[in-house]
Order: C-alpha cells, then structure tokens, then sequence
C-alpha cells in the first residue's frame, strides 16, 4: 500500500474521531466527571480498520491535535490540561485500545469479521480503555479504586457495547462491500 494512502486514512481516522467528538456528550453527573461520549467508537473502527499500527497512529495525531489545543474532545474541550485531568487515562486507553483492537483483528483475520470485531471491540474498545481510565481517575478525583469503577466504568458499559455493535456493524458492511478498506484483515 502507497504511503500516501495510508496517510490519508490515518487522517480520515483522527478525523472521524474528532467529527464524533460533536456529537453532544452526556453528563451523568457522577464524581470524576467522566461523559458519555461517541469518540470511542471511533477509536474502534481505526483500529478494526486500519490495524494496529496505523489505527494507533490515527489515534496518536488525534491527540497530538488535542494537545495542541484543538476542541475537538466532546463538549469542545482541548489543550494539554486535559491530559493531566481526570479523563487523562481514558485518552491514554484510547491509544492503546485502538492498537490492541487492530491486533486483535489482524491475528482474527482468518475468522468471520463480525466475531473479530466484537471481541476485538469488547477487549480493546471496552477493556483497555477502561483498565487505563479508572485507575487514573480515581487518583485525580482522591476516591477509592471501588468508587472509581462504579462512577468511571460501570455506568458507561451499556453505551459501550452499543458502540461495539455499532462499529461491528460497519466492519461487517465494510468487509462486504469494500474488503479491502480491511486493512486490519490483510
């Protein structure tokens, strides 16, 4: 693959992560003031998509912008405080995830795209970003690490395994109709 056109799905990616960031978050209200966001679940399709490495990339020029000073964070949050704030740790899972559910796609290949996209999106998508943003919260916002789960994970998991499902849905329409946009899968 030209490294031109690998660039421009690396952009199209962060894009796509940023333009969901528009979509209007939702405060629940709970210590730590963690929102619901649509942002996470494109940081799934990068990495269903685009593999690991530039899935990863993708996410990794998102929030370079971010730290720059772009609002492109749900409710138009940006700039580099918000990488020492109580949400620092769920940006860092969005790297990571986005790499771990490119990995896991790529070494699922060989196996129906809709089965790899879910466990790829539940692991990655879910897991990672969780299991890096609770700990982080809970040490910025001074609570227990029980507190922290239940306000920073436990209210958020319906809304992620909409998400997964959501993305599963376009990988799934994607490895139909355009295969190779699968790079995940090559």
């Amino acid at each position: 693959m030209s490294s031109d056109r690998s660039l421009v799905q690396i952009a199209f990616y962060a894009a796509l992560i940023a333009a969901l960031g528009l979509v209007p978050k939702i405060e629940l209200g709970l210590a730590g003031g963690i929102p619901i966001t649509a942002q996470s679940l494109g940081v799934m399709l990068a990495g269903m998509m685009l593999g690991p490495v530039r899935g990863g990339l993708a996410v990794a020029l998102f929030l370079f912008l971010v730290a720059l000073g772009l609002p492109f964070l749900a409710g138009g949050r940006g700039g580099i405080g918000v990488f020492y704030g109580a949400t620092a740790g769920y940006l860092a899972g969005y790297f990571v995830g986005a790499i771990v559910v490119g990995a896991i796609m790529k070494a699922m290949r060989n196996m129906n795209v809709v089965f790899g996209a879910i466990v790829s999106g539940i692991i990655g998508g879910i897991v990672v970003v969780h299991a890096l943003g609770v700990p982080v919260l809970a040490y910025k916002a001074g609570m227990t690490l029980d507190k922290a789960i239940i306000v920073g994970s436990l209210p958020f998991i319906p809304g992620d395994l909409i998400k997964v499902a959501l993305a599963t849905l376009v990988a799934h329409t994607i490895a139909r109709g355009l295969p190779s946009a699968m790079l995940s899968r090559s």
